[in-house]
């Protein structure tokens, strides 16, 4: 829980009653929307049709809080989704940073992103693309770099003081084999929870197949957990 989340707990229960005027605007100021709060810096990975990202944007009125990136050029985007063009564009005036052609396992050394910091780095169901049947080995192996990859990379970016890092991801075989848990654990994270992930939290997130000729189609998420980890505390 953040700290601006705690104030409002403590002016609730008026156990801070002589808490300022300045703190009692702020707390006011935060709005949340599932995990997610207006007071976050948050940083998206691998967007498709970017409406994960304006679903977040429309409940906090504001997108200034907010940095969108994809993997896809902004042409392979208009090909792949109808009505990616629409939400971008809402998405920048609502205030969002949009980047396009950032990889997830190399973004550390984006020069743009290499100068921020963020409390909250969301990818949502990363996958590499459908090169062979989902429970291939060869298919597992390259979604496990993906996810090793980012996680690296996000853990640099990521703040020190209550940075998360979230990854929504499908339980049961084959995604199990992905050990996303020890991954995160052998670069130097620890899982702070997990929370089930409901897209109905999400009015307006539609998930895609993003790639091959049907890239535009719904991805069914079927049972899909939300992983946070956190860096880990030195002993």
């Amino acid at each position: 829980m953040s700290s601006s989340s705690s104030a409002a707990l403590e002016s609730d229960d008026g156990s801070s009653s002589s808490s300022s005027d300045n703190d009692q605007e702020q707390v006011k100021k935060d709005i949340w929307k599932g995990h997610y709060s207006s007071a976050h810096k948050i940083l998206l990975v691998g967007e498709g049709d970017f409406s994960f990202s304006l679903c977040l944007a429309r409940a906090f009125g504001s997108a200034r809080n907010i940095v969108a990136t994809t993997v896809d050029t902004h042409q392979e985007l208009v090909k792949k989704y109808s009505n990616v063009v629409e939400n971008v564009r809402e998405l920048q005036d609502r205030g969002s940073v949009v980047l396009y052609g950032v990889d997830a396992t190399a973004m550390s050394r984006h020069f743009f992103l290499t100068t921020q910091r963020f409390h909250r780095i969301v990818y949502n169901f990363p996958h590499v693309g459908f090169h062979f049947p989902e429970g291939n080995g060869c298919q597992i192996k390259l979604n496990k770099q993906l996810v090793k990859g980012f996680l690296r990379n996000a853990k640099t970016l990521l703040k020190k003081e209550n940075g998360e890092i979230h990854v929504s991801h499908k339980v049961g075989e084959p995604y199990d084999s992905w050990d996303l848990v020890k991954k995160a654990e052998k670069i130097g994270l620890s899982l702070h929870k997990t929370s089930r992930f409901s897209k109905k939290m999400y009015p307006g997130y539609a998930p895609k197949r993003a790639h091959g000729a049907a890239a535009d189609a719904a991805f069914k998420l079927g049972e899909s957990v939300t992983y946070k980890f956190r860096l880990r505390e030195c002993t």
